[in-house]
């Protein structure tokens, strides 16, 4: 077997090869059993689902699976971001750090997270969202603790040299984890449930810092060192929560009835053109269709443009409101990062909300960049003496920012077939995206202060470039579509077999790119 969670006997509700069709609902567990279609040749569901019934079913995975997955990823960016609020407390001076010191050690994390992107996301795959995503929580946890030991520059490279590969597998293997349960119209929303707390991260670690910095000591560390070792606690004891609480997959939840198995899988296998499984073994040629998808490509470029502003703000939104309130107390200048956050986190899933109900994505990665735009050109219209408008700035900026991570990961998993090309896709887009992360810890340089024209500037051409490549992507998808719309789907698929119709993905005749 070339998966974790396919070795042994498959669940029953997994397995069902000849499942009888019959009048009372037999048609969710005809369609969930691997080896059966739950789509015609042309695309069009086998199954009718009673939407009050599938409603009941989807708030029900909601509590469930959304809960545990955001508080993993809350900690997550906390233990990625806090370094900036360590830093105005006290980081730089204790290490002697001078110069590009520190831009260089958010870029050590960086390098390990790109590099383990995909290759955690097929892992994830292979082991089973339930094993792996814990695993690497208690990681990252560990990680982070360890940080409030460091003493020299070296040491601090090594640490987020680590963290980076724990962290790399969080965010694609959580918005992959969630593909397995929702539609793709669902999706977008129940992603940004938990990248919303990458901004509620910013807000409640600009309020944690601040609290924990009012201890004398935490056991035997003191000052900066007392957010990581408070805040790396916290991420441990979450991740081992976490074992107990995370399911796999809908064949193997206990907490769902086996009708409640039929009818998860076969929803999301109704959407799914010529599939007969909704977890498939790897398959070398999915993992490629999934990679060199035309929109996961061009997704994870608007991705990668984007992360140079938000990946920014969560290392240099300390910095900045320093520099915009250098007469403010340390606590203060900390308190200052979290409104803005908190504006961007109600955005976050606004606009995902809305993309759910309209079952449209495209639209909206193009409606987010001009209030990033506006409020770049406001940084680079003023000064650091006019504080009032550079601060009212950063609340257009993280309005929309944010918003941009669960829409480009749901418009790459509605756009492949497969749930190998799924995972392989999204990893693409987050390793893609996460150059961007690389490049924001150079765009805010010292001798750019206080003005930081050379990061403001970069993150206005970004913000440009993502509204033009996204027109760009609206109208090929609409242009691709209407060839397809010519294409002779019988003569197509002619002479094939089921695993050779299966490997298609996005080349399936009958499958359309889905704005």
């Amino acid at each position: 077997m070339s998966s974790r969670e396919e070795k042994g006997p498959a669940p029953a509700a997994d397995n069902v090869e000849s499942a009888p069709h019959n009048e009372d609902g037999g048609t969710a567990h005809y369609a969930a059993g691997r080896g059966q279609l739950a789509t015609d040749k042309y695309g069009n569901p086998l199954v009718q689902i009673d939407p009050k019934v599938e409603a009941k079913l989807r708030t029900k995975i909601d509590w469930m699976i959304v809960p545990t997955v955001s508080m993993l990823y809350l900690f997550c960016f906390i233990d990625r971001a806090n370094i900036g609020n360590a830093k105005i407390a006290g980081l730089e001076k204790d290490m002697g750090m001078s110069g590009y010191d520190y831009n260089m050690i958010l870029s050590i994390f960086y390098v390990s997270y790109i590099l383990f992107e995909i290759p955690s996301n097929v892992c994830c795959k292979w082991m089973g969202p339930g094993w792996f995503i814990p695993i690497i929580s208690l990681g990252f946890g560990i990680t982070s603790l360890g940080t409030a030991f460091v003493h020299t520059k070296a040491q601090m490279c090594a640490v987020r040299f680590v963290l980076g590969i724990f962290e790399a597998g969080m965010m694609p293997g959580i918005a992959y984890y969630l593909s397995r349960w929702y539609r793709r119209s669902e999706l977008g929303f129940r992603l940004a449930l938990y990248i919303v707390m990458a901004p509620l991260a910013g807000a409640f670690g600009g309020l944690l810092a601040s609290g924990i910095l009012t201890l004398d000591h935490f056991g035997g560390v003191h000052g900066w060192r007392m957010i990581f070792a408070i805040e790396g606690i916290i991420t441990v004891a979450l991740s081992l929560i976490s074992f107990i609480t995370l399911t796999d997959r809908p064949a193997s939840a206990r907490w769902l009835t086996p009708e409640e198995q039929d009818l998860a899988i076969a929803r999301v296998k109704a959407e799914r053109v010529g599939t007969t499984e909704v977890l498939d073994g790897i398959d070398k040629t999915k993992l490629y269709r999934g990679i060199f998808n035309p929109i996961t490509l061009g997704s994870a470029v608007v991705f990668l443009l984007n992360n140079v502003t938000v990946q920014g703000l969560g290392f240099f939104a300390p910095t900045i409101v320093r520099t915009i309130y250098p007469d403010k107390s340390t606590i203060m200048q900390q308190l200052y990062t979290v409104p803005p956050y908190v504006l961007g986190a109600v955005f976050t899933v606004l606009f995902p909300l809305i993309s759910w109900l309209a079952d449209k994505r495209q639209i909206f990665m193009i409606l987010c960049a001009p209030l990033m735009m506006v409020g770049y050109i406001m940084f680079l219209a003023t000064t650091n003496l006019q504080a009032q408008v550079r601060y009212g700035a950063t609340f257009l900026i993280a309005s929309s920012a944010f918003a941009l991570g669960p829409i480009t990961n749901a418009q790459v998993s509605a756009n492949v077939l497969s749930d190998t090309a799924r995972s392989s896709a999204i990893g693409t887009n987050v390793m893609l995206g996460n150059i961007g992360g690389l490049i924001s810890t150079w765009s805010f340089l010292p001798w750019d202060t206080p003005d930081y024209h050379i990061g403001n500037g970069l993150n206005l051409a970004t913000c440009s470039t993502i509204l033009i490549v996204s027109v760009l992507m609206l109208l090929w998808m609409k242009r691709d579509n209407k060839k397809r719309d010519g294409r002779s789907i019988e003569e197509e698929l002619a002479g094939l077999s089921q695993h050779q119709i299966q490997d298609l993905d996005w080349k399936h005749p009958a499958f359309r790119w889905r704005p």
